[in-house]
């Protein structure tokens, strides 16, 4: 297992359970000793970085560096997930590197999601350990590189 500083967690808020499989197999691939949190909905999430309702225990729930997620979703959606993390104190945002993943092929929710402040990428679904790699490579860079 690798250990990359500031990776102690990845945060997947994806409401398909079929896609968070797959999306865990893809992070088990390439062996990174960090836990993989899921969220079905954009309240779960937020509620994971506030450490409200089902994650009051902050102990047990560690801060993700990286946040997938995903645009349409029940409840709470991306955009709106969006909205309410933007608001969060910079302490709860900590240095988490925030990208939207989605299955639209819709240009506008790329160009909307590349406008956002906090939205470090734009990925298409399903997440590859390629693309997970490449990610890993740009926001958590090795001492040598």
């Amino acid at each position: 297992m690798k250990k990359i500083p500031g990776l102690d967690c990845i945060l997947l808020i994806e409401d398909d359970r079929a896609t968070n499989f797959i999306h865990k197999l893809a992070i088990k691939e390439l062996q990174v000793d960090a836990r993989v949190e899921v969220c079905l909905n954009g309240r779960e999430g937020l509620d994971y970085l506030t450490c409200q309702g089902a994650y009051k225990d902050n102990g047990q729930y560690p801060r993700p560096g990286i946040i997938f997620l995903d645009i349409n979703m029940p409840l709470m959606d991306g955009w709106e997930f969006l909205e309410a993390y933007n608001q969060l104190h910079d302490a709860q945002k900590g240095n988490i590197v925030l990208m939207m993943v989605s299955s639209s092929n819709n240009p506008d929710d790329q160009r909307r999601a590349l406008h956002e402040n906090t939205v470090a990428g734009f990925i298409h679904k399903p997440l590859t350990s390629a693309v997970i790699e490449g990610i890993l490579n740009r926001h958590f860079p090795g001492p040598d590189q």
